[in-house]
């Protein structure tokens, strides 16, 4: 077989195509697809809300699979492993990567994102350093869950540990409740998670979110602080609006840390003058790194994660287009693409 099939995002919608089968070059391996999930990063994009993903790309960076075969210079014992792939392809070469802050480079490619290949398709290529080993223990539907869940263990690392620390979490779509999860991993005990929609929020509070908290309402932030018994040490804000920014730095304690998790879709106006009044600190963060990699392997294996709660429905890769209608539609957390029955079978259909 020389050609397959790969799925492709443009002006018109998202689109299943034949490409070319690639074959892996040195320092490549040729990974079998199992599944991907449709990240909000993906359907911002294909709604043109991206500010990083310009249409047409080919996306897939939430990706598990099994190694089918290995470039020169590979180490053979890859081929037939159970993979997952750490997306961002840096240079190892600029002052930011030399430094370590590989995630920051300023030369930074992204899998799936912009990148020349991705992971939603029947097979892909990629440098073997990318790859992370699936331990025998965790099933796909865990598997699929350690890329989403990077981000919220680097940005809990960041502003971290949080263990008597007042917390609150805006947003209970998927990296929220993740979120949620890697903040009571790090210590915070009494999480109050916000949200717009009263079916996310329900959903928060059965995973564990001490309160749930209503955005909408006039008195959302004072709401946050009555819930936390003050005003919130830190905020994890995992929307990225105007709006929910501007909540963050209201309900957020003088010398708090407000970290940005969410993709804003462009420049917003916020209220410096109290940022730097109350010596507020916004963390941006960016991705992860392959110790976020690790330790969201590590919280998964535990169990620190309902995963069987997170994804939520499996569509097969010909319906490719349908995923991404679940994937907006709010009714589902996470959303995956694959053709493998058994994982259809253990999550639901789409």
């Amino acid at each position: 077989m020389t050609t397959m099939r790969r799925v492709v995002a443009t002006v018109d919608g998202v689109q299943v195509q034949q490409a070319e089968k690639p074959s892996a070059a040195p320092g490549e391996v040729q990974v079998r697809t199992t599944a991907v999930g449709v990240c909000g990063s993906d359907t911002h994009a294909v709604h043109g809300t991206h500010p990083f993903v310009p249409l047409p790309y080919l996306p897939g960076h939430e990706v598990i699979g099994v190694v089918e075969a290995v470039g020169e210079g590979v180490d053979p014992a890859w081929t037939g492993r159970r993979v997952t792939v750490e997306p961002d392809l840096p240079c190892f070469a600029c002052a930011t990567c030399l430094r370590g802050d590989v995630n920051l480079c300023e030369n930074l490619q992204f899998f799936g994102c912009g990148w020349s290949q991705g992971g939603m398709a029947d097979f892909f290529t990629i440098p073997a350093h990318r790859l992370h080993h699936l331990p025998d223990g965790l099933d796909d539907v865990a598997a699929m869950l350690i890329e989403p869940l990077a981000t919220p263990v680097h940005a809990v690392r960041l502003v971290g540990p949080l263990r008597g620390r007042r917390v609150a979490i805006i947003g209970a779509g998927p990296i929220g409740l993740l979120a949620l999860a890697a903040a009571r991993a790090s210590g915070a005990d009494g999480v109050v998670v916000t949200d717009v929609l009263a079916d996310k929020r329900e959903r928060a509070q059965r995973l564990g979110a001490a309160r749930t908290v209503d955005a909408t309402a006039p008195d959302a932030v004072a709401q946050v602080r009555t819930a936390l018994g003050g005003s919130a040490d830190v905020v994890l804000d995992c929307v990225g609006m105007e709006v929910t920014l501007r909540q963050a730095i209201a309900m957020v304690d003088r010398g708090g840390t407000v970290a940005l998790v969410g993709v804003p879709a462009g420049d917003l106006t916020l209220p410096m003058a109290i940022v730097q009044d109350r010596r507020i600190r916004i963390q941006g963060v960016a991705t992860y790194l392959p110790q976020d990699v690790a330790r969201a392997i590590e919280l998964l294996e535990a169990g620190a994660v309902d995963t069987r709660a997170m994804v939520t429905a499996v569509v097969p890769m010909d319906e490719a287009a349908r995923a991404f209608a679940l994937a907006t539609s709010g009714e589902h957390v996470k959303v995956l693409v694959s053709d493998d029955a058994a994982l259809a079978d253990a999550v639901g259909r789409g």
